[in-house]
């Protein structure tokens, strides 16, 4: 009996994810298809490569051993065709991870050029929170998260996205204008992201060092949803600049000039470079020149 790919690629992925079930949802096949392959697997090898105690599985000392070979045969195989240009042969399913910010700039150019690098390719999106992206990543959900930082893990791989700078923003029928001061900044709802990210934690601790103003935070995990209610004048929101520039541009929302504004939110394209396929690293190198071509556009 000869191995297969398929074999090797299941052996990986139970290995990493220590179940057959949820392999089995990673590779878009049944759980027995799973197990029947891990069998003849084992079979062809002659060795016992894993054991399954009560819904867990553990890899045996040969099934350590043997696993780095497994996944430098599918490293190979990847190499071949990416040497090879044949862009029909790069398949399977990317499972991508991004935040709101990135869906409200440049997403779909992004979607775009995946399907022209790789037109066999599935993307399964998830929109998410930065820090529930990371969750994602550490539990093998996600292959690739285009998130902004600080980030609690270390990965091995990270590509750099670029910076992007956040202002206030408010409709003009609430009559801010020129510089404006605190207290009339604070005389509105300040519209800003969830409870538990770094920008609501920065505009918070910025206002709660003035104790004497009566500051009504509004978060919400959705920055569309910010963008609308400022749009209709229900608060003020401090967003990134990319984000709001068009309904800048169209008068449906005025930037403010106000002596602070958070940090830049710093954006990098995460994966696991030990463990993921070379198709990943490579859309993170095509999401780094489509955010270097957006912002060479605005």
């Amino acid at each position: 009996m000869r191995l297969n790919l398929k074999q090797l690629e299941a052996f990986v992925w139970v290995a990493d994810m220590q179940s057959f079930r949820r392999a089995a949802a990673r590779l878009n096949t049944t759980q027995p298809n799973i197990s029947a392959r891990i069998a003849r697997l084992e079979s062809a090898l002659n060795t016992q490569l894993m054991t399954r105690d009560a819904g867990s599985v553990q890899l045996t000392h040969k099934g350590r051993e043997l696993l780095g070979h497994a996944r430098r045969v599918l490293d190979a195989t990847d190499a071949l065709v990416l040497a090879a240009d044949q862009k029909q042969l790069v398949s399977g399913t990317l499972r991508l991870g991004v935040t709101e910010m990135i869906v409200h700039t440049w997403l779909r150019d992004y979607l775009r050029a995946i399907k022209e690098s790789c037109p066999s390719l599935t993307v399964e999106l998830t929109v998410d929170l930065s820090v529930q992206l990371e969750a994602g990543l550490a539990e093998r959900r996600l292959d690739l998260a285009l998130q902004n930082g600080p980030f609690q893990r270390l990965i091995s791989g990270e590509t750099g996205l670029g910076s992007y700078e956040l202002i206030w923003v408010a409709a003009p029928q609430l009559g801010l204008d020129g510089m404006v001061p605190i207290d009339q900044l604070a005389g509105h709802p300040i519209l800003t992201h969830a409870r538990n990210t770094r920008l609501f934690d920065e505009v918070a601790a910025h206002f709660a060092q003035r104790r004497w103003l009566d500051v009504h935070l509004v978060p919400s995990s959705n920055l569309a949803a910010c963008m609308h209610m400022c749009l209709d004048g229900m608060g003020i929101a401090t967003l990134p600049a990319a984000m709001v520039a068009d309904e800048i541009a169209k008068g449906g929302l005025r930037a403010l000039r106000y002596d602070w504004v958070p940090a830049p939110l710093d954006f990098y394209a995460r994966y696991d470079a030990e463990k993921a396929p070379q198709v990943v690293s490579r859309c993170a190198q095509i999401a780094a020149r489509v955010a270097q071509s957006h912002d060479k556009e605005k």
